[in-house]
């Protein structure tokens, strides 16, 4: 076990944890943090999806050891009010059906639109193509990318 000071979400958090612990499990099972999700434990889906330093990431096999000097920001730390444009286009155009995926699916697009606040379609398809839809809401969510890219 070791010890570590996470910044996530612009707070301090301290956790006792084995150094190649999967940042995922340490935000939910250490720090009750369940916004990002669990999918396929391979960084294949994309369900776990978070910001490390604003770049888009897996969290499901990053260890904890690999970010203690970086900022993490999840779901939960996106906006504390869902106020942020991707999270306001998203439900204008009624984006999740079962929702599963859809915290991982904000949290690229975010990361997308900090980096390209203009993206072309290619774009889209190229930052997304990492995050998988069971409900297959692809469209819904290009088009809400495109209207959050416009506010």
């Amino acid at each position: 076990m070791a010890k570590y000071e996470l910044t996530i979400n612009g707070q301090k958090k301290k956790v006792d944890v084995d150094p190649t612990t999967p940042v995922l499990w340490v935000l939910r099972d250490h720090l009750q943090m369940t916004g990002t999700k669990f999918g396929c434990g391979m960084a294949q889906c994309g369900a776990c999806t978070i910001h490390l330093d604003g770049v888009a990431m897996r969290s499901c096999v990053f260890p904890v050891s690999a970010v203690q000097d970086q900022e993490i920001t999840t779901i939960e730390g996106l906006s504390e009010d869902i106020s942020h444009p991707v999270q306001k286009a998203w439900l204008e155009h009624d984006v999740p059906q079962c929702g599963y995926c859809q915290a991982g699916q904000i949290m690229s697009a975010s990361a997308l639109l900090k980096e390209n606040p203009n993206p072309t379609d290619e774009d889209i398809d190229t930052a997304m193509s990492g995050n998988i839809c069971r409900c297959g809401t692809y469209t819904r969510i290009k088009k809400a990318i495109k209207t959050a890219a416009q506010q």
